[in-house]
């Protein structure tokens, strides 16, 4: 299996900081944002990453990731990351099939690189065979979400963006694996009435052949877009080292 993280977008959320460099550069408590998405990879067990991000800030990814050194197996040996470019902000989907030649006949992790999740990733990776799973939160607000209906099976019987009325309280995160069906899966794929390719368009793909599993996430999960957010998910870090210090 091969992760594909995406790490583009233009963090308006979060300007004047992003006016200067990549939200993903940006640091949370003591390492950047990307760090987080590539430690929670590693640690999964999958050590061949694309980081797909824009022209403007590549050299910056570089200069920071370099082809991986600074992260190790936990056997021994480097960790890949290579690295691919997004001209226009074209939608999840469109990143990812930036991906497909390095993908290739793999399966695949997406994960969205200003997304931080303390759940461990392991079984889940482990146990995929073929179709697609999303990772699903429990959220206050659904309606800021793209929000999934999950039946007694574990099975997403339907996915709707950001809905007025949601049917249920399970967003959906940045985290998919998805099987090497998933780039036929783009062919002819229109864009939205935002102007992108969007993964929900792909996910209800899966929707439809019965194909797409829900995992609920347990612990923390921060999507740092936003300052308060970005705030948070450094606060719950410090106080997590800080944790680790007194218990030594």
């Amino acid at each position: 299996m091969k992760a594909v993280i995406l790490a583009g977008g233009a963090g308006t959320r979060l300007r004047p900081l992003t006016l200067a460099t990549n939200k993903h550069l940006l640091p949370v408590y003591d390492k950047p944002v990307i760090y987080y998405a590539i430690e929670k990879i590693v640690a999964a067990g999958i050590y061949k990453i694309m980081v797909v991000t824009s022209g403007e800030h590549i050299a910056d990814f570089i200069k920071l990731l370099g082809s991986g050194q600074e992260f190790s197996r936990p056997q021994g040996g480097q960790v890949q990351i290579v690295y691919g470019i997004q001209n226009e902000p074209n939608g999840i989907a469109y990143g990812l099939y930036i991906a497909r030649d390095y993908v290739g006949t793999d399966d695949c992790l997406l994960f969205l690189g200003d997304n931080i999740f303390e759940d461990d990733l392991t079984p889940h990776i482990k146990s995929f065979r073929d179709g697609a799973r999303v990772f699903l939160k429990n959220v206050p607000d659904p309606q800021r979400f793209g929000i999934a209906t999950v039946n007694k099976k574990g099975t997403v019987t339907a996915i709707e963006e950001k809905p007025e009325k949601p049917t249920s309280d399970l967003a959906v995160t940045g985290l998919y694996l998805f099987d090497s069906t998933v780039f036929d899966k783009m062919v002819d794929q229109p864009k939205s009435a935002r102007g992108e390719y969007e993964i929900t368009y792909i996910n209800n793909k899966y929707v439809k052949e019965g194909k797409l599993e829900a995992v609920l996430l347990e612990k923390e999960w921060f999507d740092v877009g936003t300052v308060d957010s970005l705030l948070a998910a450094s606060m719950h870090m410090q106080e997590k080292e800080r944790r680790k210090a007194r218990h030594g």
